[in-house]
């Protein structure tokens, strides 16, 4: 079961090569108070920055890994890190069929995951 769940209405993936990072993410609506979920990367590679709602609600090398289910995407946290994500120890994104560049994202984040996606 879910302590954090967002209902996703749009996908993203951005390379922002100024800064050097890749961002993937999944958000609930388009405002800055709406749900969301964000992984970060070094367009290098390296760790793996994750957030859920909030900067505050985020760590390093939090992801233990990401399960593919038919309604979406369970992102379990590592323990060590469920202090940082709000205590959450799961957070689940529902993609629905209206969800806005969907599959991009998913494939996007199945690749800067590599084996910590699973499904």
């Amino acid at each position: 079961m879910a302590d954090i769940v967002v209902k996703a209405a749009y996908g993203s993936v951005v390379e922002d090569d100024e800064d050097g990072f890749l961002f993937i993410g999944f958000a609930q609506g388009e405002d800055e108070d709406e749900p969301y979920v964000l992984f970060r990367q070094a367009l290098t590679g390296g760790p793996i920055w994750f957030e859920a709602g909030d900067e505050s609600l985020g760590a390093e090398d939090a992801v233990a890994q990401v399960t593919r289910t038919d309604k979406g995407l369970d992102i379990s946290i590592r323990p060590e890190a469920v202090a940082h994500i709000g205590w959450a120890k799961v957070v689940s994104v529902r993609i629905g069929p209206d969800c806005e560049d969907a599959d991009e994202t998913v494939a996007a984040l199945r690749e800067m995951l590599g084996q910590m996606f699973v499904g």
